[in-house]
This record gives structure tokens, sequence and C-alpha cells, in this order.
């Protein structure tokens, strides 16, 4: 099992593609996983990508080209495979090693990085998919268990400290820097580990959205253990 909480019920598994990208959202449920058990040397691909800064993209050509072991083929064939089907689906995946992201400590009072949990945002219709195939992966917050940021009286009163303008324009400033999308575990929250393996497909604020948007983060990763996370 990925998961087990009450919460839980805001998840919905499906046992391939085709039901991943064609079941709905509905009531709670804003995050589908198609849950795998891969076979594979992942970590053999990652320890052949030479890696000169602390995020590697990996090209499709790169990756035909690695010489591997059987185990590290069979890897490399799943990664190929969830390419292809993400792009015929009309998305446009990365493959993405990982040593760590960038932290954010312009407001040492509110980060806005991807280690904070936060909602993707698009003004069209769209979806938010994800795997990690090894190092840590990826938390969901249930969004009964978070709390927007901007609604917090005391950081909401040092963000018009920082904003400094008329009240009419202070939802504009929020939302033009992105501090409208991220919040803050209740303090009973249990984060739920999306695992190794399994491909997401998470809720997205957009317009013509009929639930609400999947809370997420990026994990902390583990010293000298780098990641490797196809997303989109």
């Amino acid at each position: 099992m990925i998961y087990s909480s009450p919460a839980s019920n805001q998840i919905h598994s499906v046992t391939n593609f085709q039901k991943l990208i064609a079941t709905p959202y509905s009531g709670e449920i804003n995050a589908i996983c198609w849950t795998r058990e891969l076979t594979g040397d992942f970590a053999e691909i990652v320890d052949k990508i030479a890696l000169k800064e602390n995020i590697v993209a990996i090209e499709q050509e790169e990756l035909r080209a690695l010489e591997l072991s059987e185990q590290g083929q069979l890897a490399r064939e799943v990664l190929l495979h969830d390419w292809e089907l993400l792009k015929a689906h009309g998305a446009s995946p990365t493959l993405n090693i990982i040593r760590h992201y960038d932290r954010d400590d312009s407001y040492p009072f509110f980060p806005t990085d991807v280690y904070s949990f936060h909602v993707d945002r698009s003004p069209i219709p769209t979806d938010t998919f994800l795997c990690t195939y090894y190092g840590e992966p990826s938390d969901i917050l249930p969004n009964a268990q978070s709390e927007k940021k901007v609604l917090i009286p005391e950081i909401r009163a040092e963000l018009k400290k920082l904003y400094g303008g008329a009240e009419e324009g202070f939802e504009a400033f929020l939302s033009e820097n992105f501090f409208d999308l991220h919040y803050q575990a209740k303090p009973d929250a249990r984060p739920i580990s999306l695992g190794l393996g399994h491909l997401w497909r998470l809720a997205v604020d957009h317009p013509e959205s009929q639930v609400l948007p999947c809370v997420h983060r990026a994990p902390m990763e583990k010293p000298g253990q780098a990641r490797l996370l196809m997303i989109c």
C-alpha cells in the first residue's frame, strides 16, 4: 500500500494508463494513481548520467544511448514507454535527475519553493502528472489537513507589510507572486507519500475545475541520493 489514512478518500487507484487519464475527479477525489510495481534498475540510469548541475533533464536520445545492464535496460524501457504514453496524451513530459531544487529565501517567513506544500495553477484545463522512479518520492497533503497560508492572520499581516500598497491591489499582489498557491499543514496533518513507480495525475487549479486542487510538495532529498522523476 502507498497510503493508509481516512484522508485517502481523496485518492482513486486505477490499473492502467487509459483509466488514469479517463477517470474524472469528483467530490473529494483530486488525485488519481496508476498503482504499479516496476521492474528494472533505475539507480543504474541515475549513476550513468553525469550531473553537472543540481537538476539535469535527460533527453530520449541520451537515454537510448546509455550502455546498460539487463536490469538497466528494463528500467529504460519503462521510462520510454511512460514518456510515449504521456506524449500521446498531449502532455510534455520531462525526465529529471534531481540532486536538489533551489531554495527560496527571498521571504524568510514565506518560502515559495517546491519544498513548500503548494498547488499548481493553469489558465486552461490541465493536470499534473508525475512519477518518482528512484530516490525520495513526493508527498500530497489532504485538503482538509491544510490551510492556505495567505489566510493565516499572522502570515497575512506580514504579507501586507511586504506589499505596502492600496488594499484593492493586495489580492493581485498575492497571485502575481504565487503566495496564494502555498499551504501550511495543520498540526495533526498526515502527508501521504506518492511512493515509487506509481504514475499520478493531480488536479490543478484552473477556471473549469470541479474539485479542489491537489496540495503537494517535493521531498527533502537524502544526502548523496538523487531523484529520478518524470513530470509534466
